[in-house]
């Protein structure tokens, strides 16, 4: 540690206090124990040497950036290097005209999005944690967010990286041209490998024009969820595209109203909301409001407020607020949310435990709940059989373990449910390939 601190000096904290801080992420994972140093760069070239140095002596690595992560994957090693990126916070370069953002890994994504409408442009992915969570974060997991059903998650605008892999090379991956067609994906590789395969240092972004004409928000309330899961795939078959589409079961608007009172009630058992943008948004909202009257809504209308996604936007801090909460990220094709709407209230009712529930309801993206009585180790666990439970029936319907949250260290045991043998072993191989010592958020995302 002595030498890794001659040669950066006070970037290398051994503080308790600073330890502690960057120990954990939100979500419910506990360290094992603290690092035993935080690494709070502020260079490409400071991270090359503390992954030289970690490479040499055998130091597990973790990255960080807000910490902000729901599934564990910023959690320190024992012993080990936390790597701060959030020092390195610049917006470097708004290329307006081939609409292409060059940031530092560290800056957040709410601030991005800023200096892109300072040029009419936007930066589309919108995790929930916008305003908190940095750009490298994002790539890390391949976030989503609200506005992603019509613009695609973060995969869908990064158009190359610069990151520092494990023995300390620096390579470069992608363009800024708007089509590439030389060579492996590699950009592709690394987003969503939860600084696995390297620590990204740099992301060239791609940017769109920030939609011209008015928003017009809807909200349609529902007898039960599995009603409002028929009407998402109608909406979704249809020529309209909603700008965001979100659903809430009522459990999940009672706990936002006790934390986070708003005027919005729930007055059937399921609340879907969303926005559409354009010169013609009134007419989509009216198009989808059709819809969902013809599938069933109690009540549906176009022209509602900005608190309606605000409410969406706080059932995950509710949901921390009201106790002890265990959530999973799953995801299923969108013609089968009702379907799996059924297959929660199925297992809620066998396992005796209220499920809350919210989604992404136009991609299939849901994040089911569960508020466990207390903190004792039955009690989590049975909870976590309630999500387990979940997580196989979604994918029973052809699903995913995830939708945007990764699988950080919590859901590393249910990756053989979802990959043949021959798959998960070839993704090992590609990890030792590229981290050959293992130092790298070892036994995580994999």
């Amino acid at each position: 540690m002595k030498e890794l601190v001659r040669e950066l000096g006070d970037v290398v904290s051994t503080d308790a206090a600073v330890l502690e801080e960057h120990s954990r992420d939100t979500s419910r994972a506990e360290p094992g124990g603290l690092p035993a140093a935080v690494v709070r760069v502020h260079s490409a070239t400071e991270v090359q040497t503390v992954l030289r140095w970690a490479t040499t002596h055998r130091v597990p690595v973790s990255v960080r950036g807000a910490g902000t992560g729901v599934s564990g994957g910023a959690l320190a090693y024992p012993g080990g290097l936390v790597v701060s990126l959030a020092a390195m916070n610049q917006v470097l370069e708004i290329d307006a005209p081939n609409r292409i953002a060059e940031v530092d890994p560290g800056i957040i994504v709410d601030q991005l999005d800023q200096a892109a409408a300072a040029h009419e442009l936007m930066y589309a992915p919108d995790p929930v944690s916008y305003q908190t969570a940095t750009i490298g974060g994002t790539v890390d997991t391949n976030a989503g967010g609200l506005r992603c059903l019509a613009h695609g998650v973060t995969r869908d605008v990064i158009a190359g990286l610069e990151v520092v892999l494990a023995d300390g090379r620096l390579i470069r991956t992608g363009s800024r041209t708007r089509k590439n067609s030389t060579g492996y994906d590699l950009t592709g590789l690394f987003i969503g490998s939860e600084g696995t395969l390297g620590v990204v240092t740099r992301v060239i972004a791609r940017l769109k024009p920030r939609p011209v004409g008015e928003a017009v928000t809807f909200s349609a309330q529902f007898p039960t969820m599995a009603a409002a899961g028929a009407a998402v795939a109608t909406i979704m078959a249809s020529a309209t595209t909603p700008e965001m589409l979100e659903l809430m079961d009522r459990n999940s608007i009672d706990i936002v109203q006790r934390h986070f009172p708003s005027a919005v009630a729930a007055e059937g058992e399921a609340l879907l909301v969303g926005q559409t943008i354009g010169t013609d948004a009134q007419q989509q909202a009216e198009a989808v409001v059709s819809a969902c009257r013809d599938a069933g809504a109690l009540l549906a209308e176009a022209g509602g407020g900005e608190e309606l996604l605000d409410t969406r936007r706080m059932v995950n801090p509710a949901l921390n607020a009201a106790g002890l909460a265990l959530s999973c990220d799953v995801a299923v094709p969108p013609s089968r949310l009702a379907e799996m709407f059924e297959r929660i209230d199925d297992i809620s009712v066998q396992t005796g435990y209220p499920v809350n529930t919210c989604a992404h309801a136009g991609d299939g993206n849901m994040h089911p709940s569960v508020l466990a009585a207390n903190d004792s180790a039955e009690e989590v666990a049975a909870a976590e059989h309630v999500l387990t439970l979940i997580t196989e029936a979604a994918l029973d319907m052809g699903g995913v373990i995830s939708g945007e949250h990764r699988i950080g260290s919590l859901k590393t045991g249910m990756l053989a449910q979802q990959f043949d043998p021959d798959t998960l072993d070839l993704q090992h191989q590609l990890k030792g390939f590229f981290d050959p010592v293992g130092i790298l958020s070892p036994g995580r995302a994999i």
